[in-house]
């Protein structure tokens, strides 16, 4: 079932959501901030909870990865545009 909104247009595709940007923007300047207490603090920590510590601050400074799919009609695409498309695929395979 499709959400109904009071706002049809909505927030567009792609635009960060304010929230999450305004809570992205304060913990990077918490951690601006404090860099050399963080950097003193991490390496007081074993690797595996300096690891695990740097992966939870990474989710608030880098934008998530979203897949994309490719769909090529390959009947379309001239011997040409086949040839390209078959020397990428040998040479991302090398």
């Amino acid at each position: 079932m499709r959400k109904v909104s009071n706002n049809p247009n909505g927030r567009p595709k792609g635009s960060p959501n304010k929230s999450t940007a305004s809570t992205r923007e304060i913990v990077n300047k918490i951690v601006n901030d404090n860099l050399a207490t963080f950097d003193k603090d991490l390496k007081a920590l074993s690797p595996k909870d300096r690891i695990n510590a740097l992966v939870a601050l990474l989710n608030y400074t880098l934008p998530k990865l979203q897949s994309v799919e490719a769909k090529v009609d390959v009947n379309q695409l001239s011997s040409e545009q086949l040839s390209l498309v078959a020397a990428e695929l040998l040479n991302n395979l090398n």
